[in-house]
């Protein structure tokens, strides 16, 4: 077993109003299971973390796929110590780690970064100038480590995270020629969910979205 899938769905979505935004639905799937089944076909075992309070609803967003939840020991200490939670029970070398909120994320373009990140701590891609540490390629052993001297210094931040570890950048225009934008757009807010909603109505699909993401 070479390849792990993580997909962290342990955030409070506060940007999102009250509700879970991990189990919303979005064309009659709830988000973590279409975010997950999007990396699951690239990885041998796909894992979610979350919170305790959301493993209920998680099993059964999820139904009868056999994805495994990691549950973080600790609640609300940001998404790298979710990362770190997932990790831990990773049993591959490699893993991709993904954000419960990118329902288009393109799973060939995720499997093309196991090949940037072959003898790297990882291959991170960069995006409207931007790196992408969420739709990324880890170095399971390497990120632990650099989780663990990131939190123990008070960081919780994905910067930190990435100046702790060093993995290779994936230049924006490689990701240009690899896929679209649309495997960046997230859902932040009930306007992005909304934006969805009309593109997967109107059968124009992610590219539509992406378009008219902001």
């Amino acid at each position: 077993m070479d390849r792990t899938g993580v997909v962290l769905a342990g955030g409070r979505s506060e940007r999102f109003g009250e509700a879970d935004k991990a189990v919303v639905e979005l064309g009659g799937v709830p988000l973590v299971a279409r975010v997950a089944d999007r990396v699951a076909p690239v990885v041998d075992e796909l894992i979610v973390n979350c919170r305790r309070e959301q493993a209920d609803a998680m099993r059964t967003a999820l139904g009868a796929r056999e994805y495994r939840l990691a549950v973080d020991p600790v609640p609300d200490r940001g998404p790298v110590a979710g990362m770190r939670t997932g990790l831990r029970l990773a049993r591959g070398p490699r893993a991709a780690v993904a954000a419960c909120d990118l329902p288009a994320l393109d799973p060939g373009f995720l499997d093309s970064l196991f090949d940037d990140a072959r003898g790297e701590a990882g291959a991170v891609p960069v995006a409207d100038g931007r790196r992408q540490p969420l739709a990324a390629v880890y170095d399971v052993a390497a990120t632990l480590d650099a989780c663990d001297t990131a939190l123990a210094t008070g960081a919780r931040s994905f910067r930190a995270l990435l100046g702790h570890l060093g993995p290779a950048t994936v230049p924006e225009r490689t990701v240009r020629e690899r896929t679209s934008p649309a495997t960046f757009c997230n859902v932040n807010s009930r306007d992005d969910l909304a934006r969805a909603h009309r593109a997967v109505r109107s059968g124009t699909g992610a590219a539509s979205w992406a378009e008219s993401h902001p």
